[in-house]
């Protein structure tokens, strides 16, 4: 391993490799098929990385995540590594050109879809390349009976075919042994070495607290533990509204969803790498490649899809291996909310038939053609037209996504045309009038000679390079001439961007792919009722909980956790604070920080205090969120004599 030791510092600045990366290594070195099971922040990438450094030739890497693959490729290339990776929305001539630089430039990564292998002639090309290792990253996608089901990771395994010799390497941070099994059977791996890391994140304390008051609840959180820290919630107007709150409370606070801009995007996140923001809030957007060792506190305001999600996000603390907290705050009318957000929103065959037929009337998509095409896409918008639900559509457009169907990248961007609508001579007499914005006009018109003849799409950044002046100057340049006339000026917003994979054939597309529908909702279902399970579960440690899914067993409680942490304070002296809950509760109903405030006691006695009182039915919450006593059970006349 000294050859694969030294790649690691030379390139990673690590001394040695965490457990079982050299393991791993050293399997795919010796020519194995291997699967690699590592919970997030294990260092998968590493596992194929270093022996594909070491070996003649190039590694190809199989993924699902488009923003994972350009991430990739931008930190090999930050170390001089030389890596392509195919995304959606290449036209065919630069992935020629592409592909051409992979076999005769002596590349070393060349990462892609598994939607590109159903390409005949992309197909024969890579069978030209001289492969030293194939890596399925996101291996559990390959299974139905996995949480993220793509059935273009079936065909993944008809290159062994082409590449009898070559390893392959199947790596995912989430399986059970269901899973497991079946990658291994669909991939088609043989005598396959298999490693497997514990789930067991030791230095996390998992924790569930019932709370009225959450925004309360997390500032005494953050002010306890002020070093870095994420905010996980479902949707974007709760990550701008959450930073808001938290901001007006003195934290220094930034967001982060699918919906802003690039440059919003690295512009916030910098900030918090930075930590020049404490808190990052997010939705599930934001995770893909984010190394950062020192976060100290995840958590989720708002229920989780499943357990699987929440073991990542929650994963992204404590890397450090420094204690950590991975904390849920949940109040009564959660379950509702996600049972609205993630169980109803289901589609059915009726409205993806629906939808997929719209969606192609809407980009003037004709029957039996569409292949390879790209549109700019506003979900809203695309809703408010036919009157579909929007979270209802999104998933199906999602699901549509995940067989490959259809491509759906969501970066949000701004898409800019225009026409000047005055003789030339007239533009040139009103430059003369206005030399500040010369600069602008002139690099429109040195870019784009037809933005007379028609509407013109509009690259903003490459005339503000060629200007030298700032987008938002420019944009204000753009409006002025549009008011005065002199240019036909529009300005879209879209969150999305969808590549039709296949020509378009209404029912026989969905009859092909409508029994995955039905698995995957029963999935769903299947993992919703599992983190409700999670939530719910007061007699049995959190980490205990995570790991059983995993289809792990210990019999060794964390000692962390909510629930052990509980256990230990009803053990000291928890009788006395429920004393003096039961004696204000009998004058009247309290919300915890009223109680708090009389009882004299620490928030976490008080809160553990009242979910004592309330697991052994000696109170009830009210809708108000004030605690009250239990009423007694009724007894009838007969039980009375």
């Amino acid at each position: 391993m000294a050859e694969a030791l030294a790649i690691l510092q030379k390139y990673w600045k690590h001394d040695k490799f965490r457990s079982p990366q050299d393991e791993i290594i050293n399997s795919v070195l010796d020519g194995k098929d291997t699967f690699g099971l590592m919970p997030t922040g294990g260092g998968k990438s590493i596992c194929f990385q270093v022996p594909a450094l070491m070996k003649d030739g190039i590694c190809l890497v199989i993924s699902p995540l488009v923003a994972l693959m350009k991430d990739q490729v931008q930190r090999l290339q930050n170390l001089n590594i030389k890596a392509i990776a195919l995304t959606g929305g290449i036209q065919s001539d630069e992935m020629i050109t592409l592909l051409d630089n992979c076999e005769f430039g002596n590349y070393k990564f060349l990462y892609l879809s598994p939607e590109r292998l159903q390409s005949d002639w992309i197909l024969e090309r890579i069978k030209n390349l001289p492969i030293n290792l194939i890596a399925i990253d996101e291996a559990h996608c390959v299974s139905q009976w996995g949480h993220d089901f793509r059935p273009a990771y079936l065909k993944i395994s008809n290159l062994k075919t082409h590449f009898p010799k070559v390893p392959f390497l199947a790596l995912t941070a989430s399986a059970t042994k269901t899973v497991l099994d079946d990658v291994i059977l669909q991939l088609g791996l043989e005598n396959s070495a298999i490693f497997t890391k514990s789930f067991a994140r030791k230095n996390i304390a998992y924790m569930v607290f019932e709370v009225e008051d959450k925004l309360y609840r997390m500032e005494q959180i953050l002010k306890k533990n002020p070093q870095p820290s994420i905010i996980y919630v479902r949707n974007r107007k709760s990550c701008s509204d959450t930073a808001s709150q938290l901001q007006s409370l003195g934290f220094k606070a930034t967001f982060y969803h699918g919906g802003l801009s690039v440059k919003e995007k690295e512009k916030n996140m910098s900030l918090w790498m930075n930590e020049e923001a404490q808190i990052i809030v997010a939705t599930n957007a934001f995770g893909m490649g984010i190394d950062k060792s020192n976060v100290k506190t995840v958590i989720h305001i708002h229920l989780p899809e499943s357990i699987e999600s929440y073991y990542q996000e929650a994963g992204r603390a404590g890397r450090d291996d420094q204690k950590a907290f991975a904390i849920i705050l949940t109040s009564p009318s959660d379950k509702i909310q996600a049972q609205n957000q993630f169980i109803n929103v289901l589609p059915d065959k009726i409205i993806l038939t629906q939808i997929y037929i719209k969606l192609c009337t809407y980009f003037r998509i004709a029957y039996g053609e569409g292949i390879n095409e790209q549109f700019s896409f506003n979900l809203n918008h695309f809703c408010q037209k036919y009157g579909f639900p929007t979270l209802k559509t999104f998933n199906a457009i999602q699901f549509l996504d995940r067989q490959g169907i259809l491509s759906m990248s969501q970066e949000y961007s701004e898409r800019i045309t225009m026409q000047f609508i005055i003789e030339s001579k007239e533009v040139i007499r009103y430059m003369s009038l206005n030399s500040n914005e010369e600069p602008v006009i002139l690099s429109l018109l040195r870019t784009y000679p037809g933005i007379y003849e028609s509407q013109t799409p509009i690259n903003l950044s490459l005339i503000a390079k060629k200007s030298s002046c700032d987008e938002a100057l420019i944009l204000s340049v753009f409006e002025k001439l549009k008011n005065l006339e002199i240019i036909d000026y529009h300005k879209k917003s879209n969150d999305a961007t969808i590549i039709f994979n296949e020509v378009r054939e209404d029912e026989r597309t969905i009859n092909r792919v409508s029994k995955y529908l039905e698995t995957q909702n029963k999935q769903k279902v299947a993992q919703f009722e599992s983190i409700l399970k999670y939530i719910n579960e007061k007699k049995v440690c959190k980490s205990k909980l995570i790991l059983e899914y995993f289809g792990e067993k210990t019999e060794t409680d964390c000692g962390i956790c909510s629930y052990c942490i509980s256990k230990k304070k009803k053990s000291n002296d928890g009788s006395v604070v429920s004393e003096k809950i039961i004696a204000l509760l009998k004058i009247q109903a309290l919300n915890s920080r009223e109680i708090q405030k009389l009882t004299k006691n620490s928030e976490d006695e008080v809160i553990f205090a009242l979910q004592n009182l309330l697991e052994n039915n000696k109170i009830a919450i009210k809708p108000n969120n004030k605690y009250s006593l239990k009423s007694p059970p009724q007894t009838s006349i007969k039980e009375r004599e």
